[in-house]
């Protein structure tokens, strides 16, 4: 087994056919690149799912051995002032390079959400002086961040979370290439805590192995520091099995205890809820709706232990209301 290598560029996909997930976008880059006329694009989507991955696979299509002189890639959250802008990213439009008819150069823009508005009316300018020889792809998180100027000049593609199932193949991939010891709840726990983020699957995994040497769920767990998922799942069995507040209050402050923040746990608690294949629709529908206003109470400033208990005590009384009504 290989620890000196960071798997995630050792298996990072060379090909857009190695991509998986979002189907119908790589479909599009695709004939982009057998087309070979790349338009200005925006890429949306949340982080770890192959969008600049993509893109890089696209741009080595198109370009081949001429990558690194055809391809400037930059971080827009490192690199977000105007300056940027117009020292480097001109530069490299203003640059003459020899590619075949047809064929632009490549700007890629990571995070482009964080470019500050000065340097994305820069930016403007240069996506359309430059159009001729040079191509503009940006990849973020909310293009709604992105003045409307940028939006208009770029077609949007959007990725989404990669399934359970998608990422347990790669994962499976990786662990018989590097030959590595795995129990089946030691998967199913990198995906509950990679949350369809492949690029926090590998990460996981390649911590696990090296922590551990196996793969199991315990080892996962405090790999990822994630609160005891057994005590959440059994507070939440309590307030809608038995309607029982007070022994869910009990099992959750344990955690309180060893350190874990309110976010962490009611995140965690949310997850189970969502993945649950016991609990009926309509009550776990009535349930992520309440976990979803404590998310927002949480974040807003009232990160306490308080907000959680009000949350069991507010389920255990859906639960009951629930049965009554049946």
């Amino acid at each position: 087994m290989s620890t000196e290598e960071i798997w995630l560029e050792k298996y990072r996909p060379r090909t857009l056919e190695e991509v998986q997930g979002n189907t119908e976008t790589i479909t599009q880059l695709k004939c982009i690149a057998q087309e070979g006329n790349i338009p200005n694009m925006i890429l949306v989507g949340p982080p770890g799912i192959g969008k600049t991955t993509s893109i890089l696979c696209l741009a080595r299509a198109l370009h081949k051995d001429k990558m690194k002189e055809a391809v400037l890639e930059l971080n827009a959250s490192d690199e977000r002032g105007i300056d940027v802008v117009r020292e480097k990213i001109k530069g490299f439009a203003q640059k003459k390079i020899n590619l075949n008819q047809g064929i632009h150069k490549i700007v890629i823009l990571d995070e482009a959400d964080s470019l500050t508005e000065g340097a994305q009316q820069a930016l403007r300018m240069i996506i359309s002086d430059y159009a001729d020889t040079t191509r503009f792809v940006l990849s973020c998180n909310d293009s709604t961040k992105l003045i409307d100027a940028i939006q208009s000049r770029c077609a949007i593609l959007r990725f989404t979370k990669l399934t359970d199932k998608q990422i347990l193949a790669r994962l499976l991939e990786i662990i018989s290439k590097e030959d590595i010891k795995y129990q089946d709840d030691g998967l199913e726990a990198i995906i509950f805590t990679a949350e369809g983020d492949m690029r926090q699957a590998i990460n996981n995994l390649q911590a696990t192995s090296v922590g551990f040497g196996e793969i199991r769920r315990d080892a996962v767990f405090k790999v990822c520091d994630v609160p005891d998922i057994d005590k959440l799942r059994k507070a939440i069995d309590d307030c809608c099995g038995r309607g029982d507040f007070n022994s869910a209050q009990k099992a959750v402050y344990t955690l309180w205890e060893e350190g874990y923040t309110a976010y962490d746990i009611v995140n965690n608690m949310s997850k189970i809820i969502q993945n649950s294949t016991t609990l009926e629709k309509q009550l776990q529908y009535e349930m992520l709706a309440a976990i979803a206003q404590l998310k927002m109470r949480i974040l807003e400033g009232l990160p306490t232990f308080l907000q959680i208990s009000a949350y069991l005590a507010n389920v255990s009384d859906i639960a009951e209301k629930y049965k009554s009504s049946k």
